[in-house]
């Protein structure tokens, strides 16, 4: 019996990876008494601090995950008391995600734990083939110029 997945079976071992590594800083934010706080709420916070309150779309592009996901992201901060979605003054249909009082008290241990991620990271890179941000973005493109769709249909006409 094993404890891993099959190599095969990428998707499955993507997040088996992502599941180790997010438990793993959950943990440390667990440690530090920051248990409502989550290891995706880090771009998020990031992406807020850089641009100031953001609708879901522009804080979805910042990030870099889909509108849905940057949706259920500031819905659990808000839950948390790290967001707050407040009427663009420009704008009344759109809702702002902006940072609440709580966030940025609670900034210098975000901070001082995505700089020990970063380095922890940056020590796991020096264990692998090439880096694992370069191998994934390097996927991302692959993916993008041709959609994996597109290969499992000619796969499966050869």
């Amino acid at each position: 019996m094993r404890n891993h997945p099959d190599p095969a079976a990428v998707g499955t071992l993507l997040r088996h990876i992502l599941e180790l590594l997010d438990r793993d800083v959950a943990n440390i934010y667990e440690e530090q008494g920051l248990s409502e706080y989550r290891p995706r709420f880090s771009p998020v916070v990031r992406a807020l601090l850089a641009e100031g309150p953001l609708p879901v779309r522009d804080l979805a592009a910042a990030v870099g995950v889909t509108h849905s996901a940057a949706s259920q992201t500031a819905a659990q901060m808000a839950r948390a008391g790290l967001v707050t979605h407040t009427s663009d003054p420009r704008d009344a249909r759109r809702r702002l995600i902006e940072l609440t009082s709580k966030a940025h008290a609670l900034l210098p241990q975000i901070q001082a734990e995505w700089d020990a991620t970063v380095a922890a990271m940056a020590e796991l890179d020096a264990e692998l083939s090439m880096p694992l941000a370069d191998l994934l973005t390097e996927v991302a493109q692959a993916v993008h110029r041709r959609p994996f769709r597109e290969r499992i249909a000619a796969a499966y006409q050869r």
